[in-house]
């Protein structure tokens, strides 16, 4: 039975900090402290899962909602659907895939549970990283894995699997398996994208990593409303030693489809370096282009700079959106601003893919730790573009204060950004595999002029660590700008290097923690 809850949350107290202290990070805020949306709206409610379901092994966050991803629908701008993980495990994965709708521009929500997981009554053991699209005609469609097992461990299963719905995300259908493997593979961050102009196609991506081998792209479409899919396949490989992550298709104004991915060099064990690359085609997916450079990644990762604690950032995972007019608009975590910090690095190609932009820092406090990207564009091609940071942060080692931003620009040059949420403190998070978890990407969509963010932060309270909330932030909600650097890259040398391919290492050893 579906669950209705709504509450509105005014600013929580939580340790504001407009006066921003150091950081921890080696450095004040460089830009005005900034009023938070005067109400935040709460999504997720208390868990509805019980019992044993879910396996055992790790510690089980008992109503704790991390990873979300939202979509607004693009024929009612009220009817909005968001999904998440629900009840995370510290050693990978959750009991099942939570899902909200509403259809009243979140005044009030439903919340329904497809049948991916054993919990919800469906076939695998824990469940993982959910994605939500809408088709052209409003029909919803919910991505996910599901895993029984240890990655591979013998007798492991895991799957890409598919569920519509053609109420609004009232009810939802049985899952449709893309692909299914046991213990010698393993699929990860698989995305769904539907094609604006047809409601027939949709498009999965996602990389099948084979054990001691590489982990190429593979996709899956349907053609005709996902009433069927196509035998899922390869679309690039990187070769044996060399794997793919993050593959997320968008679709051109003239229907070429671009899918872009972090290649990551190297073995698993002994990652070399990352670059990011796409892959086109221009016949709705039958066949595919060879790779095309966008940029070299540099990531360093994010940690508690007080007890260096590792935080669960998107590192390795690259997020795209397109504008109206075809623009590409490419987010991803990099240091090569500073070299020794992560900040979110904006890059865009106006052909299509085939070249870039000089990549541009978009948040706007250089002196700490900026992670966890999201990028949406706006009917009017205002560019928007969400992360965390930890200005709000301190020296006390007891606590890890952590802010919410929207940068929004409007030529992918200058920058202004808003304040989502109050501070709040991140070490009480849902540990997985020993780093703070939020989640590996968060949701940002629009509604006429406004953003809506869809995203986790934490609560301070340890029985439900985490929740799901909303804003709305709209062209009049106050913006500082972000200072624009005439240097905006920094020397980078060998020891650098090694730090970037040890970050990967880490980032690659957290995403096999999927039970």
């Amino acid at each position: 039975m579906a669950r209705m809850r709504l509450t509105l949350l005014l600013p929580l107290v939580v340790a504001l900090c407009s006066c921003s202290g150091s950081g921890g990070g080696g450095g004040g805020t460089s830009t005005p402290a900034l009023p938070v949306p005067p109400a935040l709206g709460v999504v997720s409610g208390p868990s509805s899962f019980t019992g044993t379901c879910g396996g055992t092994g790790g510690t089980l966050y008992v109503n704790a909602e991390v990873e979300p991803h939202f979509a607004i629908d693009p024929g009612n701008a009220d009817h909005w659907v968001g999904a998440w993980q629900q009840d995370r495990w510290s050693n990978g994965s959750a009991r099942g895939v939570r899902v909200a709708a509403t259809f009243d521009a979140g005044a009030s929500w439903v919340l329904t549970t497809p049948a991916f997981g054993a919990c919800a009554g469906g076939e695998f053991q824990r469940v993982t990283d959910p994605w939500i699209a809408f088709a052209a005609d409003g029909t919803v469609y919910a991505i996910a894995l599901g895993t029984t097992g240890g990655t591979f461990t013998q007798g492991s299963t895991n799957a890409i699997v598919v569920a519509r719905s053609t109420d609004g995300g009232r009810t939802w259908s049985a899952p449709v398996t893309l692909i299914r493997d046991g213990p010698g593979f393993f699929n990860d961050k698989e995305t769904l994208t539907a094609d604006p102009a047809d409601a027939r196609f949709l498009y999965a991506a996602w990389d099948r990593l084979q054990q001691g081998a590489g982990g190429p792209a593979y996709f899956a479409r349907t053609t005709d409303g996902g009433a069927t899919w196509e035998p899922a396949r390869a679309i690039f490989d990187p070769g044996h030693a060399a794997q793919t992550i993050g593959n997320l298709v968008r679709v051109l104004p003239n229907g070429t489809l671009v899918n872009v991915f972090l290649q990551i060099d190297g073995s698993e064990e002994q990652p070399i370096s990352s670059r990011l690359r796409l892959v086109r085609s221009t016949d709705r997916g039958a066949t595919w282009s060879g790779p095309v450079d966008i940029h070299e990644q540099h990531s360093l990762g994010t940690r508690d700079p007080a007890t260096g604690t590792p935080v669960r950032d998107g590192a390795i995972v690259p997020q795209m959106a397109v504008g109206g007019d075809g623009t590409l608009h490419l987010v991803w975590q990099d240091a090569r601003f500073t070299g020794v910090r992560d900040a979110i690095a904006y890059s865009r190609s106006t052909d299509g893919g085939l070249t870039w932009s000089a990549p541009r820092r978009v948040n706007g406090e250089p002196a700490v730790p900026a992670f966890t990207p999201q990028v949406h564009v706006r009917a009017d091609g205002t560019v928007g573009v969400t992360y965390f940071d930890l200005r709000s942060d301190n020296a006390d080692a007891t606590t890890l204060f952590a802010d919410y931003w929207l940068a929004r620009s409007t030529d992918g040059v200058t920058w202004q950004e808003t304040r989502v949420t109050a501070a709040f403190n991140l070490n009480t998070a849902p540990q997985a595999g020993g780093q703070y978890f939020l989640g590996d990407y968060m949701g940002l969509a629009s509604a006429g002029d406004a953003f809506v963010p869809f995203y986790t932060r934490t609560t301070g309270d340890l029985a439900n660590r985490t929740d799901v909330f909303w804003a709305r932030i709209g062209s009049t909600t106050p913006a500082a700008p972000v200072p624009t650097e005439a240097k905006r890259e920094v020397a980078r040398d060998a020891q650098f290097a090694r730090r970037v391919a040890a970050n990967l290492a880490a980032a690659l050893a957290a995403r096999r923690q999927k039970e």
